[in-house]
């Protein structure tokens, strides 16, 4: 049985839960996730499918467009969360999924997925960074952990896109309230 990280507001029945904890983390509402599998995805040829680029030569950034390594990562906050190390790509559908980001005043480094990313000036006309409004800069260092440095897991995918779309409501108190 899965142990359920939320309480009732209510004691009726089909009363809202709120999460216990923290509720970017807590596996329910926008933070939740499957328990899929703890395997990565395969290719059709049965290698990991989302790989850094850094492991697979066929994937450049191609001549002309920006490379957002080493760019710093600004948060919900304005603050620098942290600096794009890596691209991680998609072998099957040739894109960046996720930017492996250094946190700033740390050695942690986290995934931070493609769909989460503002990139204001596409590295056009410098002074470049990435905007992330969905966490805080210190909400990064809660952000699940992969277990390798060369994949990742359907499972830990789901826990990493949970926790962002989670902080979409729960980043901030004020947005967890209602709008009227």
């Amino acid at each position: 049985m899965t142990e359920i990280n939320a309480v009732p507001v209510d004691n009726y029945n089909g009363s809202p839960l709120v999460p216990t904890g923290n509720p970017m983390l807590a596996g329910v509402g926008p933070g939740s996730w499957a328990n899929r599998a703890d395997v990565p995805d395969r290719t059709f040829h049965g290698a990991a499918k989302i790989v850094p680029m850094r492991l697979d030569p066929t994937f450049t950034v191609a001549k002309g467009d920006p490379d957002p390594r080493g760019l710093p990562v600004y948060a919900l906050d304005k603050a620098i969360a942290g600096t794009v190390l890596e691209l991680w790509v998609d072998r099957s559908e040739p894109q960046v999924r996720y930017y492996e980001v250094q946190l700033t005043g740390s050695e942690r480094r986290v995934m931070l997925p493609a769909g989460y990313v503002q990139w204001p000036n596409f590295g056009l006309w410098g002074n470049d960074r990435l905007l992330v409004r969905a966490i805080t800069a210190a909400q990064f260092a809660d952000v699940p952990a992969i277990t390798r440095d060369d994949q990742i897991t359907l499972l830990e995918e789901d826990k990493v896109m949970a926790y962002y779309a989670g902080g979409h409501l729960y980043a901030t108190a004020s947005r967890s309230e209602p709008l009227i």
